[in-house]
């Protein structure tokens, strides 16, 4: 089964692309199975029914989030009701929507979790003896045939921690939320693939997307106006999985990078 996995929408710029390109994409890689973060598709925080249900239809199958997902508040009811859109699992017990599905595609039970890290980020539980323990009771070629965690994580050595434990159990990790895309994807040793970022489908001539002057008199810790995203030129990154139907386990990695002002250096 071919898996594609986007990184952050920001913004319109963002969700135009991706909704625009993604059946293109779809039909050029032979993806069988989409999966985005969309956590900052809302002008840059949250996300709403609306931009949800433009994702669906566009082709999309599971919306993955983070520590964004309540900016916008109208989410909170259609979490509640919406199986296809995600919060992280480790949010407090009580928390509305869920942090991990199953959905039938093509004959296959595909699981999605959605997890967020514990440092510089909102407190949630802690995420490593969570996901340990709750690992196995989603056993891979038993109750799910493939397994994707979109681990929403701050800093690279809690992101690698992550892939590690996980490896052998689970299909891939992938890291969101610091909409920078990484060169180490790869195939672990145990069988899962793995990347520390996504990156972001939004655009590059920015700071993460954001209106980069805005940036960086915020930085100068100068009064400044709310970041917003740059509209212009959007870059779809993220992506491409082959798995193994038999083992549940990846066959192959792949970056995926489509259109707008970010490009591969072959020099």
């Amino acid at each position: 089964m071919n898996f594609l996995f986007l990184g952050d929408i920001v913004g319109r710029g963002g969700r135009h692309a991706v909704i625009k390109k993604l059946s293109f994409i779809k039909e050029k890689y032979e993806i069988d199975f989409v999966i985005v973060n969309g956590e900052n598709s809302a002008g840059g925080y949250g996300i709403t029914e609306k931009i949800c249900n433009n994702l669906f239809e566009a082709g999309v199958d599971v919306i993955t989030s983070g520590n964004h997902i309540w900016d916008q508040k109208e989410i909170m009811n259609f979490i509640s009701k919406e199986k296809r859109l995600l919060r992280p699992m480790n949010f407090l017990e009580g928390t509305p929507g869920r942090g991990f599905e199953i959905y039938e595609k093509k004959g296959f039970k595909v699981g999605v979790i959605n997890l967020m890290g514990n440092i510089y980020m909102k407190k949630c539980e802690d995420v490593f003896p969570y996901i340990e323990e709750k690992i196995k009771k989603i056993n891979l070629k038993k109750e799910v045939d493939f397994l994707a965690v979109d681990f929403h994580a701050e800093i690279t050595s809690e992101k690698q921690a992550m892939g590690h434990l996980l490896d052998g159990k689970v299909t891939f990790v992938v890291g969101t939320h610091t909409h920078t895309p990484t060169l180490d994807f790869r195939i672990l040793e145990k069988g899962t693939a793995y990347q520390t970022d996504a990156g972001m489908c939004g655009n590059y001539n920015s700071v993460i997307g954001m209106n980069k002057e805005i940036a960086i008199q915020k930085f100068f810790k100068k009064k400044s106006d709310r970041l917003v995203p740059v509209i212009q030129n959007a870059t779809i990154t993220g992506i491409k999985v082959i798995a193994d139907s038999k083992t549940g386990l990846a066959k192959n990695i792949e970056p995926i990078m489509i259109g707008g002002n970010l490009k591969f250096n072959n020099s």
